[in-house]
């Protein structure tokens, strides 16, 4: 079994957050928080991936420090659980995000709702993704987005054979945070559901939390102030990204 248990229950609103988590990093947890609040989430699963197809040159700390670093994250924060659905393969092929949702969605009680939790940046490239056009019909998305992002530019950013429209022009408020709600069309037809957290102010960087350690540049300056403390100490301890 891949994900933690709990997530499996029967009428569950589970969330998969993916991502390199090369440090985990207060924004990770922030995003999380959010959307968790805002959809009403029961478990995100926070599953550092193994090999990322886009990225040749692969994550700077190993998946299993990554995977230690991700657990300090998010410990203590109700519902949020480490996934190794996207683990390294034994044959050493790249991971790719559709094939893990559907084979975590084949894990998960059938009336469970699955959600896929991506940041904007992540969404911005999500037109190169494999088969990415699937994705969303497999995993409703949410999009966490930063303040004062048009939604034209997300619309054209949608992989191609993908439009987006109003559902409703449904916009809500739970937890004091907006959660607008789309829907997403195939060529065939087909429908899904997409939602934007439009409010969100998390711009971290984890490559300029890596520079920032790897220069020394301090405490503050240096990234930590932007990581969980434990996973500050964690990182200080296994001498990572110098």
């Amino acid at each position: 079994m891949k994900q933690a248990g709990q997530a499996r229950e029967a009428g569950r609103r589970v969330a998969f957050f993916g991502g390199s988590f090369d440090p985990p990093h207060l924004g990770h947890v922030e995003v999380a928080r959010a959307a968790r609040a805002a959809l009403g989430l029961d478990a995100v699963l926070f599953a550092p991936v193994g090999a990322q197809p886009l990225k040749t040159s692969g994550s700077t700390a190993g998946y299993e420090d990554r995977v230690a670093m991700t657990r300090l994250a998010i410990a203590g924060e109700p519902g949020f659980e480490i996934s190794l659905a996207d683990a390294p393969k034994a044959s050493g092929e790249p991971n790719y995000t559709l094939e893990t949702l559907k084979g975590l969605r084949a894990e998960l009680e059938g009336d469970c709702a699955l959600y896929f939790l991506m940041g904007a940046d992540s969404f911005f490239g999500l037109g190169k993704w494999h088969r990415a056009a699937e994705i969303p019909f497999v995993a409703a998305l949410i999009v966490a987005s930063r303040p004062g992002q048009r939604l034209d530019g997300l619309k054209a950013e949608l992989p191609p054979g993908l439009t987006m429209e109003d559902a409703e022009s449904r916009s809500e408020a739970r937890e004091g945070l907006e959660v607008r709600r789309f829907l997403l069309r195939n060529e065939a037809g087909l429908t899904a559901e997409f939602y934007l957290l439009p409010g969100l102010d998390v711009g971290i960087s984890a490559s300029d939390i890596r520079a920032g350690i790897r220069d020394g540049a301090g405490d503050a300056a240096g990234g930590r102030a932007l990581l969980p403390a434990a996973v500050a100490e964690y990182v200080q301890e296994h001498g990572l990204y110098r």
